[in-house]
């Protein structure tokens, strides 16, 4: 876990592929769990630790997460979230055969809970919500490509679905229609830049993740670099 930003009424962390934010069915430790821990460790808290838990990440999508240390910045970052008013923008690893410069996607999904998978349709249909995200190149290889996606709607898997239903599956992401799984069992997906004002002292927040450890962030993201 590291800590990209903390203050009295919230913290940031980086969210590594793999972690669960909160506790699910598997029984495994999951994020806040540990941010819990650190807390304690680091301010000596002999009681329990308040955390809470604004909003996820899927298992093997890195990234920022935002909890609230106190119940005052839980029910304004609720609120945010709720009304739109945090920025999340994604940084993804893509196919790029059927790659636009940019582009706007609209879509709607419907979800399957049996499968815990999001399908796109070019129209409503039953049970559909609308979906927006805008995207735009940023570097370009060979077989692979880096896109920035903005959110415009939160729905379930919706960068995920909507990238592969145009032909650019995210890297790794076998749910979605990736060619091959990545050895760590990642998608290639970072949640990498969120904006927001501190729910307390009205601070305008930006923060940025750390690329992962995958040099290959590295080698598309490198100037000229054709080979990957």
């Amino acid at each position: 876990m590291q800590v990209i930003y903390e203050d009295n009424h919230i913290i940031v962390v980086s969210k590594r592929s793999g972690e669960i934010v909160q506790g699910d069915k598997t029984g495994d430790v999951p994020l806040s769990e540990t941010v819990k821990d650190y807390l304690k460790v680091k301010y000596q808290k002999p009681g329990n630790v308040f955390l809470g838990v604004v909003h996820r990440l899927d298992r093997p999508v890195s990234g920022l997460v935002v909890f609230a240390r106190t119940s005052k910045a839980l029910t304004r970052l609720n609120k945010m979230f709720a009304e739109g008013q945090v920025h999340k923008t994604y940084w993804a690893i893509v196919e790029s055969g059927k790659l636009n410069p940019s582009s706007l996607l609209t879509h709607w999904l419907t979800r399957n809970e049996q499968q815990n998978k999001s399908y796109a349709h070019d129209h409503e249909v039953p049970g559909s919500k609308k979906a927006q995200l805008r995207y735009r190149l940023l570097s370009r290889g060979e077989r692979f490509a880096v896109v920035e996606v903005e959110l415009l709607t939160g729905r379930h898997h919706q960068i995920r679905c909507q990238l592969s239903a145009v032909g650019m599956p995210i890297r790794g992401d076998l749910k979605y229609g990736a060619r091959r799984s990545n050895p760590d069992g990642s998608i290639s997906l970072l949640a990498r830049r969120i904006q927001f004002v501190h729910p307390v002292s009205g601070q305008d927040i930006t923060l940025e993740a750390p690329l992962p450890d995958d040099p290959l962030w590295q080698k598309i993201l490198t100037p000229n670099s054709t080979n990957v």
